[in-house]
């Protein structure tokens, strides 16, 4: 994960092993945040997508710069709608997460009923939509908690 994603960064020594499954970038998000740059997170993009390795710009950062003008995005719904929006995402192969179960308990018993993934309306311009595990309908999204 490049977040807080604050200068040029390459991965393509490490893509080149087969190991990074996912890469996931984002900028800072505070009031004198330092800025991200459209430039980094497009080469790392690049690189992704050379390697076939599933690549997720989250969010721009409460400053970021593209093309010499610097952008305020005080809102973090707005970074990630501004981040899917960028166009940077790439799917790339499906990570293969080695995920085992727990040692103890029973935590996978029989009754237990799988979650399944739901999105909402605004999930389909958010720029954590590669990596999210769906709308929990919690209101976080529209400021309505339920």
């Amino acid at each position: 994960m490049a977040a807080p994603f604050i200068g040029a960064v390459s991965l393509r020594k490490y893509l080149v092993s087969g190991r990074i499954e996912q890469v996931i970038a984002g900028g800072e998000n505070y009031d004198g945040s330092r800025p991200l740059h459209y430039e980094w997170v497009k080469k790392l993009y690049d690189e992704c997508v050379a390697f076939g390795v599933r690549f997720c710009f989250i969010e721009t950062g409460t400053y970021f710069v593209k093309d010499g003008k610097t952008y305020h995005l005080p809102d973090k719904g707005l970074q990630s709608r501004m981040a899917y929006k960028s166009g940077l995402q790439f799917e790339g192969r499906i990570p293969q997460f080695k995920l085992q179960p727990p040692e103890q308990g029973d935590f996978f018993a029989a009754d237990f009923e799988p979650y399944v993934r739901q999105f909402g309306e605004k999930c389909a311009v958010c720029g954590s939509r590669l990596i999210c595990n769906g709308c929990s309908n919690c209101g976080g999204c529209t400021g309505k908690i339920a």
